[in-house]
């Protein structure tokens, strides 16, 4: 295990976090199209309102919690029959009645909760950490993070120290060598362990270099939907980890193409109307691909839709909304096609496109690409051929590969130069 992992705590990360604001499910889900437009996660977190004055403890706080939020969610919400015939109404409704309702997602920890205790509950499903803000916080350095759960770790500055020498357990709360602030919290997401790990590559030296396949990351078990089928069957079981749908189609000799994704990814800053209308009335295919007005069917042409103007009207106009006729450029997805060929890679363009990487890609390419296009997942097609899709890489995935053993896998023909164990975070 890269010492990396042990000698850094959950405080570290949190340096520069904002003060979470909390949103209540008693909230409309027109607040909440806007909430989660302005948040870089392109998700919150719900919670119920304290019925009582005084301070709160962190059990207190962790059974307020009530569920993740995103925008496939609301999409899917607002495709139903009875929210598309009235859509003021779909919109005045309270979040609750749209958030799945899971508790287990979000855990309140102690700053000086270790690392590698934080990947392992991650690992485990949790997607957001609830830290405790603390007076004169300025993160912890190796010095301190040595003392776990109020004691000292025998022989911590040895050559030979590993995390098979710490405690086990971790029901209990470590000691905090500073003051928490009362009712001050900051979230941190799945997202922010993934930044700080990238800018530690060097100390998980081989592991960065080695190929997705390698290590096993890949996940088969996947959620998909075949171009020709309503688009709106990607909703009938909504997937949670990723939030994501891929939309394929199938080759005579039992291949699956992957033409693009319904996901919250995509979704997060699209006019939401128009996605639903389009989710709940066209085909997977036409869905991501886009429907242009000179080829769409007359019908799509006569239906006046009342949404917002403009991609993210709903999130900055503070929700004003005109008639206007469909067309799925209204989505947030681009064609430069009329064809409605959907095996033709050229006609992806712009966020219409999946996000994909070959089993041969390193970790720390997939690593970056998910990082720097905002993405919870990546998925992955053969190395021959870029269309046929075997599986999607998504941030439990990583976590599970960072965490390894770096012995285990030795990447084939790449050189480890300049990524040294010596290297520290």
């Amino acid at each position: 295990m890269a010492s990396v992992f042990v000698y850094h705590v959950v405080g570290d990360l949190t340096v520069g976090k904002p003060e979470l604001a909390e949103f209540h499910e008693s909230e409309t889900v027109e607040s909440a199209i806007r909430a989660i437009g302005e948040s870089p996660e392109g998700s919150i977190p719900i919670w119920k309102k304290r019925s009582q004055l005084g301070i709160e403890n962190s059990d207190m706080r962790q059974q307020r919690f009530v569920g993740i939020l995103s925008s496939f969610d609301i999409v899917a919400f607002l495709a139903k029959s009875r929210c598309l015939e009235d859509q003021d109404k779909a919109l005045k409704t309270p979040v609750s009645e749209v958030v799945v309702h899971n508790n287990s997602l979000l855990r309140v920890v102690d700053p000086a909760t270790r690392l590698i205790d934080a990947l392992d509950m991650m690992k485990q499903g949790v997607k957001r950490l609830l830290v405790p803000k603390s007076i004169a916080w300025k993160g912890m350095s190796k010095r301190f993070s040595v003392i776990y759960y109020g004691k000292w770790l025998k022989n911590s500055e040895s050559p030979g120290n590993s995390s098979n020498n710490l405690p086990l357990s971790m029901n209990r709360s470590p000691s905090t060598s500073v003051t928490p602030i009362p009712d001050k919290y900051c979230c941190l997401s799945r997202e922010d362990v993934l930044r700080f790990i990238i800018g530690c590559l060097g100390a998980l030296a081989p592991l960065p270099l080695t190929s997705i396949a390698a290590l096993e990351a890949i996940n088969s078990n996947y959620n998909y939907i075949e171009s020709s089928t309503p688009a709106i069957e990607a909703t009938q079981k909504l997937p949670q980890d990723p939030s994501a749908v891929a939309v394929i189609e199938s080759a005579s000799d039992g291949q699956c193409k992957i033409i693009g994704e319904i996901s919250a990814c995509k979704l997060w800053k699209c006019d939401y109307l128009s996605a639903a209308w389009a989710l709940a009335n066209l085909s997977a295919g036409q869905f991501v691909m886009g429907v242009e007005d000179n080829v769409t069917p007359r019908s799509l042409h006569e239906f006046s839709l009342d949404s917002p103007s403009g991609d993210i009207d709903l999130v900055n106009s503070g929700g004003s909304r005109k008639p206007r006729k469909f067309s799925s450029r209204s989505v947030g997805f681009f064609s430069n096609s009329a064809s409605h060929n959907f095996s033709s890679r050229s006609m992806y363009r712009g966020r219409s496109a999946p996000l994909t990487c070959k089993i041969t890609s390193s970790l720390a390419a997939v690593l970056a690409q998910m990082l720097s296009h905002r993405a919870t997942h990546v998925w992955v097609t053969e190395d021959e051929n870029d269309e046929v899709l075997v599986g999607v890489v998504g941030y439990a995935d990583i976590l599970a590969a960072v965490t390894k053993p770096p012995t285990t896998f030795i990447p084939a023909n790449r050189s480890t130069e300049g990524f040294g164990n010596e290297i520290q975070c």
